[in-house]
């Protein structure tokens, strides 16, 4: 991938110090940063055209909304990702409205980051699973998520490979997790993926999202609802 200049707005400057360093060796480049929304808007008014925003939600209100939609109108060919700490369907419902492509939490691991960035670059919109759930669903009961399963006559192992896409995991990390070779997890992927009908690893997710698979994640997972 090309690189990519990317517009840091978080009020933290030890994140975006930390962020800054954590993406030097991938596409996405800091070329600019702001502590808040409202500077983030007058420097997009200076005449700054990214090609991704990354940013935090302090709050979630109308405010917040108000300036992001801004932002967004200036910003109309920009990608445009939330990384928060907080896993907030009102924030997503108001970052969605404002024109978000993803809404991704800060304790992610350093690739699934990148590949999650990637995936927005590549015009896939990405949120966490549990996020991504609520969106497909539209409900939720008290112990979480109640999805009929259907296997599909998918393996164990395949099943294991589809809650590490719910993880946001490359192949190598899949390999990696359990036990196997990168060859090996391509072999099942494609396999699994012509078992559930589905084109990429993204829709794959969004299908064991929708069948009750991923109850042994650990929070953190980005999945694409594209």
């Amino acid at each position: 991938m090309q690189r990519i200049e990317a517009f840091l707005i978080d009020s933290n400057k030890l994140f975006r110090e930390g962020l800054k360093r954590l993406l030097d060796d991938s596409p996405f480049q800091i070329v600019a940063e702001a502590g808040n929304l409202r500077e983030g808007v007058a420097i997009a008014e200076s005449g700054l055209r990214p090609q991704l925003v990354l940013l935090d939600l302090v709050n979630g209100g109308d405010d917040e909304a108000e300036a992001m939609r801004r932002l967004r109108s200036l910003l109309p060919d920009t990608r445009m990702v939330v990384l928060t700490t907080d896993l907030c369907t009102r924030r997503l419902a108001n970052a969605l409205e404002a024109g978000a492509d993803g809404y991704l939490m800060k304790d992610l691991s350093a690739d699934a980051l990148a590949q999650s960035l990637r995936l927005v670059m590549m015009g896939e919109k990405v949120f966490p699973t549990h996020l991504a759930a609520l969106l497909i669903s539209g409900r939720v009961n008290g112990n979480g998520l109640e999805m009929p399963i259907s296997r599909k006559g998918l393996s164990q192992r395949e099943v294991q490979i589809l809650r590490c896409l719910l993880n946001g995991d490359s192949n190598k990390m899949i390999a990696n997790h359990l036990n196997i070779t990168e060859a090996t997890v391509k072999v099942h992927l494609k396999s699994l993926l012509r078992k559930i009908n589905a084109s990429n690893r993204t829709q794959a997710a969004i299908w064991a999202l929708n069948n009750g698979i991923g109850g042994e994640l650990t929070g953190g997972a980005a999945a694409s609802i594209a």
